[in-house]
């Protein structure tokens, strides 16, 4: 079965047909949904979600465009939640140097301490990354030792971040961004090693040709599992098992399918 990656399945977009989208996922072969904690009131969220529908996991954290939100209190809320089984990793957090929507210094002690947080309670870590790769990079080799695993998620970063990357034994996440005709990195997706590559929506983000320009759903990551097979010179059903392996891997047993 494929696995969704990184979904913001409790997202608005999804308010009004959100059993549906799980059914098309089912019916396209998406067993397990990972739904996206990107500040403490949706971290709770995904993972009511997750408790009340099999197939879902989550993940808690505070994106860097809420670092602000950052703070003893909010790293107390997050502790409590990711102590959970249905939480899988911690994030999404990183840094985003291109809308600057929070100050640097707050993104990266936001990051910094997520990263700590991921090492406390062992899980892995969900990154962020936009126009901030030198940063990214000198925070992932610091940590490297001290966090489980860290996925770089819808990755389309530039040659430094994909280094650090290769060299902290990072997980790349690919979204349907690869799928545009503006892809421009098609070395990152022969270059990345089989066993640490994952497959994303960002939904409602990021739909993949065919459907670019609407809203995007889980069902819409077997275009973009099938745009990297072919890259790849592998076929889809070659690789979906190696896709399958790597989330069970990255973020446990929770990851299994839905009925």
């Amino acid at each position: 079965m494929l696995v969704d990656a990184h979904c913001h399945l409790g997202d608005g977009a999804f308010d009004g047909d959100r059993e549906a989208v799980r059914v098309r996922a089912r019916a396209a072969g998406v067993g397990h949904v990972v739904v996206i904690g990107d500040r403490v009131s949706t971290s709770r969220d995904a993972l009511v979600l997750a408790r009340s529908t099999t197939g879902l996991s989550a993940t808690a954290g505070i994106h860097p465009h809420q670092a602000t939100d950052w703070s003893p209190a909010s790293r107390t809320d997050l502790i409590a939640l990711l102590e959970t089984p249905e939480a899988v990793a911690v994030g999404e957090t990183g840094l985003d140097y291109h809308y600057d929507h929070a100050p640097r210094d707050r993104q990266i002690e936001s990051f910094e301490g997520q990263l700590a947080l991921a090492a406390e309670v062992r899980k892995p870590v969900v990154v962020h990354a936009r126009e901030a790769d030198a940063d990214v990079a000198r925070l992932l080799r610091a940590w490297r030792t001290r966090v489980p695993a860290v996925i770089l998620h819808s990755f389309s970063s530039g040659p430094e971040l994909f280094a650090a990357g290769m060299e902290t034994g990072a997980y790349f996440s690919f979204s349907g961004m690869i799928t545009f005709k503006s892809w421009g990195h098609p070395e990152y997706l022969t270059g990345c090693p089989a066993d640490r590559l994952l497959v994303e929506t960002d939904a409602p983000y990021l739909a993949p040709v065919p459907h670019r320009g609407s809203r995007n759903e889980p069902a819409f990551v077997r275009e973009t599992a099938l745009a990297l097979a072919r890259a790849r010179g592998v076929t889809l059903e070659a690789l979906v098992p190696t896709l399958f392996a790597n989330a069970t891997r990255v973020f446990g047993a929770r990851v299994t399918p839905s009925p």
